[in-house]
């Protein structure tokens, strides 16, 4: 069984595919990877060799996957916030950030834990 960046790849998957379990590799990311270690996209997990998982190591080392790409991720919201841009000031509030409509929809993000309820009130 293949273990890359702790996650167990699925052994009967394409190579491929089974990539994109790890956070931060898609589709094209994968097909990359497969094509810079020079290992077939047609192979099964359970196939590889241990030189081409170590092939595949190499070449995922070299993206923010994971846990890495979750703390920068974080980091660069939070220098957001720090600046005070518009952007920095909706993820302090909780609001949409990238310009959808709060009158009707955003019910999730917007009343977390905020919503009152007015008895017999009319429009």
């Amino acid at each position: 069984m293949a273990r890359i960046k702790n996650i167990d790849l699925p052994k009967d998957k394409r190579i491929v595919i089974a990539l994109t379990y790890i956070q931060g590799i898609g589709k094209s990311t994968a097909s990359k990877i497969c094509k810079d270690a020079k290992v077939s996209e047609d192979i099964k997990t359970k196939d590889l060799s241990s030189e081409q998982v170590n092939k595949l190591r190499e070449e995922v080392d070299k993206y923010p996957v994971g846990g890495d790409l979750r703390r920068e991720k974080d980091r660069s919201i939070k220098n957001l916030m720090e600046i005070g841009c518009y952007r920095g000031m909706r993820h302090r509030k909780g609001l949409p950030v990238r310009g959808q409509r709060t009158r009707t929809n955003c019910h999730n993000s917007k009343a977390a834990g905020k919503r009152k309820v007015v008895a017999n009130k009319k429009k």
